[in-house]
């Protein structure tokens, strides 16, 4: 009886399990359809997925390939802040210009209006400021031989600036002649085609000479205390001029003077218009007595005389007296434009003025206060005092010289620096540059 029960209830075990089992596999079976059909689902996203796996790849190529590229092919290891500043503005300029072309558009150029329409005095900056007129120009058939022209100034600076070289007007004109189509036809042609590029890049904040091209003149002499730390072109070490330690003769400002640094325990600049009193100067060794640096302007001051004095005033904070002729010559187109900079170059004088720089002498006043020997006003002077008076920006907004101005051409004289030689020969630096320095508040803004 016993094993008959026992057999019965295994009987009864398996009956149990068969009976669970089954609606388990019914249910898988179930499932079976859906699961074919999330897999059928997965197979077909699949190469949507691997397709956007490969794009993405292929963006990070491009992005990896393009920034390898801005660090190797566009300027070496060891160029300067100006010339990355100067390549990334030729480079942005040229992929703005492509794109437009690209799409199907007239690329455009776009430089500021040089005019006296569009400029004015910048009050607070203090210099002759272009305005917000641009001339912009699309390439049609009639302007696309200066559009080459502009694209290939661009190019042959891009390429000077990679190899460290320079080049004049000239013999910009002369590289043209292997322009083809866009050669030039005289120089003329080629200095406009150049002042647009300045212009155009002008507001990139970029320089004629730091785009490589240079003027024919070079900068003014310099003596005093003041080192000039330059760069050996073959080796990139560092060149030491010490200005106070060069026998007879002086430092000339290069063309270029962006890559220069300066050490100096001077207390002022005094920028001297004619050579033969630079040379009095520098000679007697003024600048040693008075702790100084000077500099000949040689006349009108080149670019590259404005820019070194630009830099001494910012980057040292030294004060820069100007010493002139008293003549409106003197006044309305030497110092004028070494202060504020010209009307024609608005759209540079930024980079190019001193407007902390002030008029030391000589003044219609000192001709009175030292009865110096003067020659009468030429008629040409006299037109020149009236024009500044009537148009000129930076006269009109300041008295002290509207009255200066006023006052010469009232007397109806000129004196010129030479003048004191009626004294003694060193009177200049024995007593008059002392009184003058004594006594800031003579000097003309």
């Amino acid at each position: 009886m016993a094993a008959r029960k026992k057999k019965a209830r295994k009987k009864a075990a398996r009956r149990k399990a068969v009976k669970k089992r089954a609606p388990r596999k019914k249910a898988a079976a179930r499932k079976a359809p859906r699961r074919k059909a999330a897999k059928k689902k997965v197979a077909k996203k699949k190469p949507a997925r691997k397709k956007a796996a490969k794009k993405k790849a292929a963006r990070k190529k491009s992005t990896a390939r393009k920034a390898a590229t801005k660090r190797t092919k566009h300027w070496s290891p060891g160029a300067s802040a100006s010339a990355k500043q100067t390549i990334d503005a030729l480079v942005g300029e040229a992929r703005r210009i492509h794109r437009e072309a690209l799409k199907g558009r007239r690329p455009e150029i776009k430089t500021p209006q040089r005019s006296l329409g569009n400029v004015s005095l910048h009050k607070t900056k203090g210099y002759l400021a272009i305005g917000r007129k641009r001339i912009v120009r699309s390439l049609t058939y009639n302007t696309v031989r200066t559009f080459a022209q502009t694209l290939k100034f661009m190019a042959l600076s891009k390429e000077m600036i990679g190899i460290d070289d320079l080049a004049s007007k000239r013999e910009v004109y002369y590289q043209s002649i292997n322009w083809g189509q866009a050669r030039f036809k005289d120089q003329p042609e080629s200095d406009g085609v150049m002042d647009d590029v300045e212009a155009m890049f002008s507001i990139h904040g970029v320089s004629r000479e730091q785009l490589r091209f240079i003027p024919e003149e070079h900068g003014g002499a310099v003596a005093g205390h003041l080192t000039v730390i330059d760069r050996d072109p073959d080796t990139g070490n560092d060149v030491r001029i010490d200005c106070r330690s060069l026998g007879s003769g002086s430092y000339t400002v290069p063309s270029l003077v962006e890559g220069l640094r300066f050490e100096t325990d001077a207390k002022f600049v005094l920028a001297v218009e004619t050579g033969g009193m630079y040379q009095r100067l520098a000679h007697h060794r003024w600048w040693r007595k008075t702790k100084s640096v000077i500099v000949s302007l040689g006349g009108v001051p080149s670019r590259a005389t404005r820019r070194f004095l630009r830099r001494l005033a910012d980057e040292h904070g030294l004060p820069v007296y100007v010493f002139t002729d008293c003549d409106p010559y003197g006044f309305a187109n030497i110092y004028r434009t070494l202060k504020v900079g010209s009307g024609n170059a608005a759209h540079i004088n930024r980079f190019y003025c001193v407007p902390s720089a002030r008029l030391l002498g000589v003044t219609p006043q000192d001709i009175l206060d030292y009865k110096l020997p003067t020659h009468p006003l030429k008629d040409v002077d006299v037109r020149r005092a009236k024009a500044a008076l009537k148009n000129d920006p930076f006269f009109k907004a300041h008295k002290p010289w509207r009255d200066a101005m006023e006052q010469q051409v009232k007397m109806g004289v000129r004196a010129e620096q030479q003048a004191f030689a009626k004294f003694h020969l060193n009177f200049v630096m024995d007593t008059y540059l002392p009184e003058k320095l004594g006594n800031k508040k003579s000097m003309l803004p």
